[in-house]
């Protein structure tokens, strides 16, 4: 069974060996391996394993992760896709615009993906009404100015059990520590083409350079990495010359970056594709 490993907290020395330790005596096989020593002092530890579940249990493995969390001040995760024989429960993240989430929650709605909306939340109330009207659990993280409570997300996220964090349309930048402790689950709706256009205001980007194409971006989110091996799927949409921007941002949030976010997240949710040493790789059938 392949298992995700994601381990975060203070850097200090001895901090993989136990947990490296453990998956190996226990039989597992190591399939990636990453470390990372931030200038912040953030130790970040990432590792994908196939664990012998006849051998074991990834509860029991679970446990003795935690141990190992507690006993090196750790925030360690183990997560396995394969563990839930359910659908996979999304986190969805929001700010102001509602169209993405809504083609989510639609998609999921009428069969056309497997997953389930396990809570959607925003730093700002745009989108509740989206959630009341799917009942779907609401969260607002933000304060007054939309600046969120990063560390109650990841309580939320813990709490709903999520398999998969989507940032639809979500306009706040997740912290070094966040997108680590879910590595490789987090996917994110650029309303832009990657790399040429990134930043807040791709639209406007691509209309000064005189683009007659735009498009958008599903990626997965990898911190201090420019989306590029990390892109799940992109979609785009050509104009005519002098056509005004606001009639190009009208097409391109109602419907290029809804269906660009759909199919994004069901090649990840139907395992087409998976994040390997931080390249998005085509998953053959019998891949584990």
């Amino acid at each position: 069974m392949q298992v995700v490993i994601t381990a975060v907290g203070p850097d200090n020395r001895g901090l993989a060996d136990p947990i490296v330790h453990y998956v190996a005596t226990a039989g597992a096989n190591i399939f990636e391996i990453q470390m990372f020593d931030h200038d912040s002092k953030l130790f970040s530890m990432f590792l994908r394993i196939d664990w012998p579940e006849e051998v074991s249990s990834v509860d029991t493995l679970r446990d003795a992760m935690l141990a190992i969390g507690l006993e090196k001040n750790l925030s360690i995760r183990t997560w396995s896709r394969d563990e839930r024989t359910t659908p996979p429960r999304l986190a969805i993240c929001t700010t102001f615009r509602p169209e993405t989430s809504l083609a989510l929650l639609r998609s999921i709605r009428d069969g056309r993906m497997r997953a389930t909306p396990a809570v959607m939340i925003g730093n700002r109330n745009s989108c509740r009404g989206v959630a009341e009207q799917f009942g779907v659990p609401w969260h607002n993280v933000g304060d007054e100015r939309g600046e969120p409570d990063n560390e109650l997300m990841i309580q939320l996220f813990d709490e709903y059990e999520v398999d998969y964090i989507i940032l639809a349309r979500y306009m706040r930048v997740l912290p070094a520590g966040t997108c680590w402790r879910f590595a490789g689950r987090i996917i994110n709706l650029h309303h832009g083409l990657l790399p040429p256009f990134p930043g807040f205001r791709p639209y406007e980007d691509a209309f000064e350079h005189r683009m007659l194409t735009y498009g958008a971006t599903a990626h997965f989110i990898i911190p201090e990495l420019d989306a590029g091996n990390q892109i799940i799927h992109q979609s785009t949409f050509t104009v005519l010359p002098g056509t005004p921007l606001e009639v190009i941002k009208r097409r391109g949030e109602t419907d290029n970056e809804p269906n660009c976010l759909v199919e994004g997240v069901r090649r990840v949710i139907d395992r087409d594709v998976e994040l390997h040493f931080h390249r998005v790789i085509r998953r053959t059938p019998e891949a584990t």
